[in-house]
């Protein structure tokens, strides 16, 4: 069926994808490029007359939403870059999309509303207001793909391996647009990525090879760090560091190997911001700090339980791990253990604690490790999510432990995408009571 085209009446935003709900003759289709209440022709790009829905792309607007605005970025559209999902919606209206998902996916898996979720049914805006027009230049990582026949750099076509050549992406933080990786041949490579850390003028691009190929000699605009990435996935420092220095909540941190860095530049002081405000952590108490990566969290806690207190990071990459332990080496009162969170924790012996702190990866933590950490019968608990389904699921799993969100904040930290992140508070129902 791929290349029909219908015209339809588009319905609600859809959870995943930057997609909308609409129906043709009784059939599903997951529409892009569309926005609720709006009358459009679509095209359809998946599917056959087998499939249990269709995918498909508006193609022409007839009806057009008070939030749709002309796609700043010009590879932006219908079978064009696949990075961003809103560039065609005003930055309210897409913060309104998002709060819709979060909203629908916490009626239908976790059976709360806002209010029962201690939230106010906004998503925050995070950054300074832009002028009309612009687009925010927030992504401080962005992974390029090689084209094969040309060596040059793009962006993959939405759920595609082709590849979208560009020659900037409008997105992408200003430290990576000033190291002119657009404007270069790169073949022999199968990617490119391009890291510029906040608060320091570190540099790093992470080259992969394609097998049996050779680096090219690189020159840039800037300074730059170089690192390999073999077939087995390990990481060769080529020159310069291995690493890069982020600097966020008043301490520097060491990222190793293109290791997990929030990519949104105030998106690490905006988390730990709200996950401090939301715990109230005192001196004295103990806490977890589960998947920590490089130890944010952990650090932020530690200053606050001081000496007398203890923080216990749990993190599965061993590079993480080591970055961790070197960022908060001079706070004694943390320890960072490398293992996965399901298989370590039951094995410390720890059978309560104050505070938790968890910032799993978007599959979520799932039922049987949230039933573990229910039974620690900590005071509160900070749960950091990039995916609203994820989120919901555990909070159902929370709810049958006796845990209730007291509060719940969502953040734009991915503008132009469907990306954004929750920090939800969590209590022992016993004490709403």
């Amino acid at each position: 069926m791929v290349g029909e085209r219908y015209e339809v009446e588009v319905g609600a935003v859809a959870h995943g994808g930057g997609h909308c709900v609409a129906r043709h003759e009784g059939r599903v289709l997951f529409v892009r490029h569309a926005l609720p209440g709006e009358r459009v022709v679509v095209e359809v790009t998946e599917g056959t007359t087998k499939s249990r829905f269709l995918r498909a792309d508006a193609v022409e607007v007839l009806s057009p939403s008070k939030d749709r605005i002309e796609p700043p970025c010009p590879f932006a559209g219908p079978g064009k870059c696949g990075g961003c999902d809103w560039q065609h919606v005003t930055p309210g209206g897409q913060r309104k999309l998002k709060a819709a998902v979060l909203t629908e996916q916490l009626a239908k898996l976790a059976g709360l509303t806002p209010a029962e979720a201690g939230w106010d049914g906004s998503v925050e805006p995070v950054g300074g207001k832009l002028p009309a027009g612009q687009v925010p230049a927030w992504r401080t990582r962005v992974q390029y793909t090689v084209d094969g026949e040309s060596g040059r750099v793009g962006l993959r076509k939405h759920r595609s391996h082709e590849v979208q050549l560009i020659d900037r992406c409008l997105i992408a933080a200003e430290g990576i647009t000033e190291l002119g990786v657009e404007a270069r041949d790169w073949t022999g490579l199968a990617s490119v990525e391009a890291i510029a850390a906040t608060g320091s003028s570190d540099r790093q691009l992470v080259l992969r090879p394609l097998p049996g190929e050779q680096l090219p000699l690189v020159e840039l605009d800037r300074p730059v760090s170089l690192t390999r990435v073999d077939q087995q996935e390990i990481h060769h420092r080529v020159h310069g560091r291995n690493f890069v220095r982020e600097r966020a909540v008043g301490r520097t941190w060491r990222v190793s190997d293109g290791g997990f860095w929030q990519i949104h530049p105030e998106a690490p002081d905006t988390l730990v911001n709200a996950v401090l405000e939301g715990l109230d952590p005192q001196w004295g108490e103990n806490a977890l700090d589960l998947y920590c990566g490089v130890g944010l969290f952990a650090g932020a806690l530690a200053e606050r339980v001081g000496e007398d207190g203890a923080v216990l990071g749990i993190e599965s990459g061993k590079q993480s791990v080591a970055d961790a332990r070197h960022n908060l080496a001079a706070l004694e009162q943390v320890r960072i253990e490398c293992d996965k969170v399901e298989t370590l924790l039951p094995r410390t012996g720890i059978t309560e604690t104050d505070l938790i702190v968890l910032d799993p990866p978007r599959a979520g933590a799932g039922r049987e490790t949230v039933r573990h950490l229910a039974g620690l019968s900590a005071r509160r608990i900070a749960y950091v999510a990039c995916d609203p389904a994820a989120l919901a699921r555990d909070l159902a799993y929370f709810a049958e432990g006796g845990y209730r969100p007291v509060s719940l904040r969502a953040f734009d930290l991915f503008p132009m995408t469907h990306h954004f992140e929750c920090v939800a508070i969590l209590e022992p129902a016993r004490t709403r009571d």
